[in-house]
C-alpha cells in the first residue's frame, strides 16, 4: 500500500510548527529528505514531509502525504544536511578547453593520400 500525493507550494516562513528535519525513506523504492510533521488528513493520520526546491527554501517547497503503512525508515537530521541533498547536481569542474582553431596550414598536413580534396 502506497498512499502518496504531492503538491508544490510557495515558500513558507520560517515557523517552528512542529516540524522536523529528516530523511524518510518509502517502500517502492522513493526517499525524501525534507521537513515533516504528523497530519491528520481525509480521518486518517499522515506524514506530510516539504521537501525544498533545488535545496533553496526560497524557490519553494514540495509536499508530499503519505501513510503510516508506506514508511520503510524514518531518520532525523539537520537543516543544513537536508539542504545539501536537495541541491542540483553540479559538476566537477566548470572549465573547458576551448574549440582547436580552423587552419588551412596544420603542421600534419603532408599531402597525402588521406587527405580531403585528394585522390
Amino acid at each position: 500500500m502506497n498512499d502518496t500525493a504531492t503538491i508544490e507550494q510557495p515558500a513558507a516562513p520560517a515557523e517552528n510548527d512542529g516540524w522536523e528535519w529528516c530523511f524518510l525513506e518509502i517502500m517502492g523504492h522513493r526517499s525524501h529528505w525534507g521537513r515533516s510533521r504528523e497530519e491528520e488528513r481525509f480521518g486518517a493520520k499522515m506524514i506530510r514531509i516539504d521537501v525544498p526546491n533545488h535545496g533553496d527554501p526560497a524557490n519553494g517547497w514540495t509536499t508530499h502525504y503519505y501513510g503510516g503503512a508506506s514508511i520503510f525508515s524514518y531518520s532525523l537530521t539537520d537543516e543544513v544536511t537536508v539542504m545539501k541533498r536537495n541541491k542540483p547536481y553540479e559538476p566537477p569542474s566548470r572549465l573547458r578547453l576551448p574549440a582547436p582553431a580552423e587552419d588551412d596550414d596544420l603542421p600534419f598536413d603532408d599531402g597525402g593520400p588521406y587527405n580531403e580534396g585528394e585522390g
